[in-house]
């Protein structure tokens, strides 16, 4: 799903996006997804929601989980896989620890709702676990654990996924990408997040790719044969490498026992990913959270979160290297930046928005004017 925060911005992922010739504002994609997904029967509350966590992701730079899903989201709620309007419900309630049936509503509402859960839970008890059977994609894991930071706690997310890599030696998909972020407050440096899929890449990356029409780097994906590819289509179809080898895949096995075998959602092999229009999800999430005041004064934890980052920034840097980065300070950075300049968005991505507007009726996003240098 995600990929890790404080990706370099000079990346293959980045560079495709420098290349996108469409740019628009960042309220005027919110404002587009919402009344897209209100014309689709979603709430105006929850459709706001989910359009402003396509529009952090491309704020952040991370493209891969931005617009382009759009019109998966839609596509789904059309055809009955998810539901357009979220109702979960308490399957278990122990003070500290909650599950929830998410009865197949939108990803991004159910954690939203878990946060919000899980924080006040935790205000009460000083940690709670949140766990979300039968719900959907929910887009960037550090959407919702940065906000628990801003809450004031550290927090802890699991999801799993779709098929997306083999068993360790083995040649078939079974195993999902199965993100996780953690994140906690930073003091002067805001949040300090982590956001990871257990695979060389997010697969979001991977179909950004072929979005636009460009190859990707060794090392993140073989095609069905299990041969290494620089075709993102060949490798939709086939494995996405896991990282770090074998670890990658233990800690994605693993997560998936939190997150789909824990929660009594689905797992493995059975778990449906976004860009399948017809297939109910079944996939669950697992969000632990800690309130720092539990453990002490929060000023002193960012006290000393503040001379952590401190410390990691001011290492002598490598040859070539001008910055070290903290996690999550890139996200940062791109946020300030595309606030200012616009969202770069790729022609394919457009054209499925151009579609959008066509099918509801509602008006494209405007584009911002190009700045004409003086001569």
């Amino acid at each position: 799903m995600t990929s890790v925060a404080g990706d370099n911005p000079t990346s293959h992922g980045a560079a495709a996006a420098n290349r996108a010739s469409h740019r628009c504002p960042a309220e005027q994609l919110r404002r587009f997804g919402a009344e897209v997904l209100v014309s689709s029967g979603v709430p105006a509350a929850d459709a706001r929601l989910l359009a402003d966590t396509l529009v952090t992701a491309e704020l952040w730079g991370h493209s891969s989980h931005g617009m382009l899903r759009l019109p998966w989201y839609v596509a789904r709620i059309r055809n009955g896989a998810m539901r357009a309007v979220t109702s979960p419900t308490v399957v278990t309630d122990t003070g500290p620890l909650l599950v929830l049936d998410g009865h197949d509503g939108i990803g991004q509402v159910l954690t939203d709702h878990a946060v919000r859960l899980g924080v006040d839970r935790a205000r009460r008890h000083g940690i709670s676990g949140v766990a979300v059977r039968n719900s959907n994609h929910f887009g960037t894991a550090a959407y919702f654990t940065r906000r628990a930071a801003e809450e004031g706690c550290a927090a802890l997310l699991f999801t799993n996924a779709s098929p997306a890599m083999a068993p360790w030696g083995g040649r078939h998909k079974t195993i999902g990408t199965n993100p996780w972020s953690i994140a906690a407050p930073a003091g002067r440096h805001g949040v300090a997040v982590m956001d990871l899929a257990n695979t060389a890449v997010a697969r979001g990356k991977i179909y950004l790719a072929a979005e636009r029409g460009t190859p990707i780097p060794d090392g993140w994906a073989a095609d069905t044969d299990g041969v290494a590819t620089a075709d993102p289509h060949r490798a939709i179809d086939g494995l996405i490498l896991p990282m770090a080898g074998a670890k990658g895949y233990v800690i994605a096995f693993m997560i998936d026992v939190l997150a789909g075998v824990l929660t009594g959602s689905t797992f493995g092999s059975q778990v449906a990913g976004p860009y399948d229009p017809d297939r109910r999800s079944g996939c669950g999430h697992l969000l632990l959270t800690i309130d720092i005041a539990a453990l002490g004064d929060p000023a002193e934890f960012e006290r000393r979160m503040e001379q952590l980052i401190d410390e990691t920034k001011g290492v002598a840097k490598a040859s070539g290297v001008e910055e070290i980065f903290f996690p999550g300070e890139l996200e940062d950075r791109a946020e300030a930046r595309r606030l200012a300049t616009g969202i770069p968005v790729a022609d394919n991505t457009w054209a499925s928005l151009v579609r959008l507007a066509e099918e509801t009726g509602v008006t494209l996003p405007l584009r911002t004017e190009p700045k004409v240098s003086p001569s």
